[in-house]
């Protein structure tokens, strides 16, 4: 190596290596606490990857990503799933299953088990736990009076305490008897012994035309610390902010973990009527989580 070019060397050696140190100290401060006291960086200066996702390009639900919940809700003590629902839930292929890469879930009238509908209801936890992302989910919705589809978030550790201290993240959710519109919110409050709080913030999306049982549409959020912003179709419709849910505390900075399921019935939709069809699907084209990275 001539002396010109030695010397090129070693002052941009000597740069990166001071350049390296500062980033290095500046990520060290910032990741303290596994990211509760982390503030976002702008979306500009990082980018979202991809962490985990389900193509449903295997013959049957993969066992390493999701598990099934089953029955009524009495054995988690959740009669009717705390909403008064009508269905049962199954892993029976009737109720649930894969075709052309794609999921299926699957609500019928019958008889079973003492109830007048079947459906499937599948979850994350343990499998799929996450502190913040981008989750983006593309299906295509069912209708009808009573019927009653969601994608959502629940903790995986109950830091607050149970439902709703420790919060619930709606990324969708439909009322049958409105096709055209879905909601985002989420669900937060105080609840022990001697009181019962429960509180909720969200908005609609109502499609200009046509219905969500039309075709397929992608629902997803991004959870950053403090907030969370509601997206269809890359639209963004809604935000929720740590100082939007004063003087209630904001759960929403610890691990949530996913669930997917399809409702007969319940507080919000009511109940099927002579004017609802069935079978009535829901179907999940993919499921993609993303972080920053």
């Amino acid at each position: 190596m001539n002396s010109i070019l030695k010397t090129i060397f070693v002052a941009s050696t000597f740069f990166l290596f001071a350049f390296s140190c500062s980033e290095t100290s500046a990520d060290s401060d910032t990741n303290n606490d596994n990211g509760q006291n982390e503030e976002p960086a702008p979306n500009g200066e990082k980018e979202w990857q991809l962490v985990w996702a389900d193509e449903f390009e295997t013959e049957e639900l993969d066992a390493d990503k999701w598990s099934f919940q089953y029955g009524t809700g009495r054995d988690e003590g959740l009669t009717g799933w705390g909403n008064n629902e009508l269905q049962y839930y199954t892993d029976r292929e009737e109720n649930i299953f894969i075709e052309d890469d794609m999921l299926h879930i699957v609500a019928r009238e019958e008889n079973f088990e003492g109830m007048n509908y079947t459906s499937a209801r599948i979850r994350s936890i343990d499998k799929g736990d996450w502190q913040y992302g981008r989750f983006e989910i593309r299906a295509k919705l069912p209708e009808g009076q009573g019927i009653w589809p969601a994608i959502w978030m629940l903790p995986t550790n109950e830091v607050f305490g149970i439902w709703p201290n420790s919060g619930e993240i709606d990324i969708m959710e439909l009322v049958g008897h409105e096709p055209e519109t879905i909601h985002g919110t989420v669900h937060y409050g105080f609840n022990n012994e001697n009181q019962y709080d429960h509180q909720f913030t969200g908005d609609s999306y109502t499609l200009e035309e046509g219905k969500f049982s039309d075709g397929f549409h992608v629902f997803s959020i991004e959870w950053e610390r403090n907030q969370i912003k509601w997206f269809m179709d890359g639209d963004h419709f809604f935000t929720v902010t740590q100082s939007d849910l004063s003087p209630y505390i904001y759960p929403f900075n610890y691990e949530f973990h996913m669930l997917i399921n399809l409702a007969v019935g319940g507080n919000w939709p009511g109940n099927p009527d002579d004017t609802t069809e069935f079978p009535q699907k829901m179907i999940v084209d993919y499921v993609r989580v993303y972080q920053f990275k």
